[in-house]
Parts: structure tokens; C-alpha cells; sequence
């Protein structure tokens, strides 16, 4: 079968000739229709992420949709390695695989599927989110950030606040309070929003932003009102330096979410609930469908402003 091949991490995957899997008693052979590139897709195939499997060659792509052998139309989300979900055949585990709304179509629901999970999962699962809370999602114009503001107000988030460094897109994104980073005034305004009481944090950068931000919610949170703070990525810097008084001066509850922090039937569980909640909620979500042919070039120009779907007839 024709996959996108990872032969060595430091050049990216290639359209190249793979064992198609064999179905067995416990897993599902899928038939794929779409698999879209997120962080995590490439953070993997690049050997960095703290998930990966080292054994190779393998095939990219941890989720995508497709079709069972009895025809129905699935999001799946990590098949049994070597198998990824960049190729027109995969193998996952039944409990790895949910039915889909028909009217969600099979490109949005492939682009929808990883942002939708973390989002979901770090305001629901990790953070216990509940309607009328404040939200603030650091990194809010790229597409994983723009659909947690989708999310966020559907779950009846009472105020949303959004940082990104695209003062444009952050106009676009549906929040209610926009934060460009990088302003001269961003310490004013972070102070602003902490004194009037952030309930949680989804943050998709770190790096400088982070600190920034618990910094403000550390000086000027107005009561011992928990501050959930939910680190989701990392585009901004792996690292930062953080005081000790930060945590120790404040009622900031500083949490991970992703992989490994919830179980996997956890996180298939909330993208489950995501996917119900996509039709009634309006969710929307940038794509740019790609044949999975081309992949060696479309990953090379991959941005987080669209999702790119590799698609397979």
C-alpha cells in the first residue's frame, strides 16, 4: 500500500510503498479517507515528542477517519505501530474508534479530531470547567486555539480571553476580550483580566507568554479562587523559569494535559462528546485538503493557521 513513510526523523515522512496490516481479532483494519497534520503528528515524526516510538520505518499520523470492513465511517486515533494514519490502510483498536455525525464531513471531522480532543479534554476532564466560568487560551489564532474558543463558548464560558500574536486573527476568533502578545501594554492588560477573576487557562505556547500570564494571575487574582492552568503545547518554548513564589503566593493550580495525564480512553471519550457537540455547537475549523501524494511537499509548508488533510480516494 502507498503511506507516508518516516525512514529517518530528521527529514520527514515521504509517499512511499509499506506492508498494508492485517486485521486481527482485537483490532480494526480502516480504510482511510483522511488524516490531518497537527503538532503532535509532527512532533512525532520528527522523534521529539515524549510519546514517541522509536521503531523504524514507520507511517505518520496518530488519528484520521475511515472506513471498518462493515463500511462504517469512523475517527480513529492511534493505530497499532508501525502504522500511522497517513496511508490508505491502517490498524486500531476498537475502543480507538468512534462513529461519526453524518452531517460532519470527512474533512473537518479529520482536521477536528486532535485539536478537539485537547481542547475538550483540558477544559472538561482536567480543568472541570463549569458554565459561567472565565476563560483565557493563550495562543488563540492558530486552529487548535480557535476551535477551543468554539468550544469554550458552547460549554458557557461566561467571558473569553484570547492572546495571540496576530492582532488581526485574534479579532476573528470569536473571543471576547483580545490580548496581542507582544503589545507594550500586555502587563496592564493581563493584570486587568487577572483582577476580575480567570477561573482557567488553556495555553497552547509556554515559553515567555506563560510566564507572563501566571506572573499576572500570581499578583492579582482577587481571591483563593482556584486558577486552573492547563499546559496543552508547547509552541513558544519548551522551558521557562518559574519562581517558586508564583505557586506559593497565588491559588494557580498548574496542570498538564495531553497524553500520558489522561488515560487513552479518557481522551477518546471527550473527543466523543467534541464530535456530538460539532453539529449543535457550529464548530468550524480551517482546512487545507492536500492528497496524501504530495505529502513530502505539503509538510514542508505546514502552518498552524490551517489544518492540513491529506485525503485518499
Amino acid at each position: 500500500m502507498k503511506a507516508a513513510v518516516v525512514f529517518d526523523p530528521t527529514t520527514g515522512p515521504v509517499y512511499a510503498d509499506f506492508p498494508r496490516p492485517d486485521a486481527d481479532a482485537s483490532h480494526r483494519l480502516i480504510q482511510v479517507q483522511a488524516a490531518a497534520i497537527s503538532h503532535v503528528v509532527k512532533s512525532r515524526a520528527a522523534g521529539t515528542h515524549y510519546s514517541f516510538n522509536s521503531t523504524q520505518p514507520f507511517v505518520a499520523g496518530i488519528d484520521g477517519v475511515g472506513l471498518t470492513q462493515h463500511g462504517e465511517r469512523v475517527w480513529f486515533v492511534m493505530p497499532v505501530a508501525p502504522w500511522g494514519s497517513m496511508a490508505e490502510w491502517t490498524l486500531v483498536s476498537a475502543e480507538n474508534c468512534l462513529p461519526l455525525p453524518e452531517a460532519l464531513s470527512t474533512v473537518d471531522a479529520a482536521a477536528m479530531g486532535n485539536p478537539g480532543m485537547s481542547a475538550w479534554a483540558a477544559l472538561v476532564n482536567r480543568a472541570g470547567f463549569q458554565a459561567g466560568e472565565t476563560v483565557l487560551i493563550n495562543g488563540a489564532t492558530g486552529s487548535a486555539g480557535q476551535l477551543a474558543v468554539q468550544i469554550a463558548r458552547h460549554l458557557g464560558a461566561k467571558k473569553i480571553i484570547a492572546t495571540g500574536r496576530n492582532p488581526a486573527a485574534l479579532e476573528r476568533c470569536g473571543a471576547d476580550v483580545s490580548l496581542p502578545l507582544g503589545a507594550e501594554n500586555l502587563a496592564a492588560q493581563l493584570a486587568e483580566q487577572a483582577t476580575g477573576q480567570i477561573d482557567v487557562v488553556i495555553d497552547y505556547l509556554w515559553g515567555d507568554s506563560a510566564l507572563q500570564i501566571l506572573s499576572a494571575l500570581a499578583k492579582y487574582t482577587p481571591s483563593t479562587r482556584p486558577v486552573r492552568y492547563m499546559q496543552v503545547g508547547s509552541l513558544s518554548g519548551a522551558d521557562i523559569s518559574l519562581p517558586g513564589a508564583i505557586l506559593r503566593s497565588s491559588p494557580i493550580q498548574l496542570m498538564g494535559s495531553g497524553i500520558g495525564s489522561l488515560s487513552m480512553a479518557e481522551l477518546v471519550a471527550a473527543t466523543a462528546q467534541m464530535f456530538q457537540a460539532a453539529i449543535p455547537g457550529g464548530f468550524t475549523i480551517a482546512t487545507t485538503p492536500c492528497p496524501l501524494s504530495n505529502v513530502a511537499e505539503a509538510w514542508a509548508v505546514d502552518d498552524s493557521k490551517k489544518r492540513t488533510v491529506f485525503t485518499l480516494s
